[in-house]
């Protein structure tokens, strides 16, 4: 068998496994942030339906939906990743570099609301810092 034969199977096999994981991960990154969107809408209903807290309700299905953002956003950079994986193209890279930035940029907001919504929603249940109500901090060994 050729040699070159190899290299080109073996390169039509790179390309095609390569569009089947970017594909996945972004149909992963669709459905992780449909989810979110949808859990966050259920919780944001539930809570405010059947209790009065309406602004607790509402940092609930936040963090739920910034959760699945996060996650949805980090597998669309990892489809970045790959799409651009096979190019040699300075354009292509330089494109690479500008969509990961956006995207860790708007991660990290993300991230920061997610735990400043964290610590309001501790805070208003008067949470410590585990998680735990003050009594069963202090029933706990």
């Amino acid at each position: 068998m050729d040699i070159q034969l190899l290299g080109t199977h073996l390169a039509d096999l790179v390309r095609a496994l390569s569009a089947i994981l970017i594909s996945t991960c972004q149909l992963l990154a669709i459905f992780v942030i449909s989810v979110g969107v949808i859990r966050g809408l259920l919780i944001f209903l539930r809570s405010s339906l059947f209790q009065p807290q309406t602004t607790a309700a509402f940092q609930r299905s936040r963090l739920a939906m910034g959760y699945s953002f996060s996650l949805g956003l980090s597998f669309l950079v990892g489809a970045s990743i790959l799409k651009t994986m096979l190019s040699s193209q300075w354009e292509d890279i330089a494109r690479l570099v500008m969509i990961i930035a956006v995207r860790t940029a708007l991660n990290l907001l993300l991230e920061r609301a997610i735990r400043n919504s964290q610590a309001i929603a501790d805070g208003d249940l008067g949470l410590d810092s585990n998680g735990k109500a003050p009594e069963a901090a202090i029933a706990s060994p």
